[in-house]
């Protein structure tokens, strides 16, 4: 007997529901477990993220190890732009550093188009990466989850 994976809130999306899937994306992000993340997306999910194409959970995991082996402290904030059926539009930044202590605001927008599951199958990402004063940065909370009552991305002027 096989198990059908599910991740809730399921498609098609409401505006509420949309907002409950991208929060726990960002939460998922946040954890900088790239095991963790990768298993919001379906087995054979393909993403574009800038230049680059990664298909399926394996090359996830791969990619995220990479990108948070090189943007240390890193401190992430979505929001929901778009939502329509089965599709949502986020807009999102977060924050981190290089290993020279460099601090970067990365700001970015991605479409998702998520499987009958709940699981994201397709992840288009655009983004850039912006150099900041340490003294500039706006995410201030500890690693991990964002607090509930830290400012999202409007309230931030972002």
């Amino acid at each position: 007997m096989s198990t059908i994976e599910s991740r809730p809130p399921l498609p098609p999306f409401t505006r509420e529901t949309a907002i409950q899937k991208v929060r726990l994306a960002e939460d998922g992000w946040n954890s900088r477990s790239p095991e963790k993340v990768a298993l919001a997306y379906t087995p054979d999910s393909y993403w574009r993220n800038r230049a680059e194409f990664v298909t399926g959970r394996e090359q996830i995991v791969q990619f995220l190890d990479r990108k948070w082996k090189k943007e240390l402290d890193y401190r992430l904030i979505k929001e929901l732009w778009a939502v329509e059926g089965n599709r949502i539009a986020v807009r999102y930044a977060y924050e981190w550093h290089d290993d020279s202590g460099n601090w970067f605001r990365t700001f970015g927008n991605e479409n998702w188009e998520f499987d009958e599951n709940g699981l994201m199958q397709r992840r288009y990402a655009c983004l850039n990466d912006m150099p900041i004063q340490a003294a500039d940065r706006k995410f201030h909370w500890p690693l991990g989850r964002r607090p509930i009552d830290h400012p999202g991305l409007s309230d931030l002027g972002l």
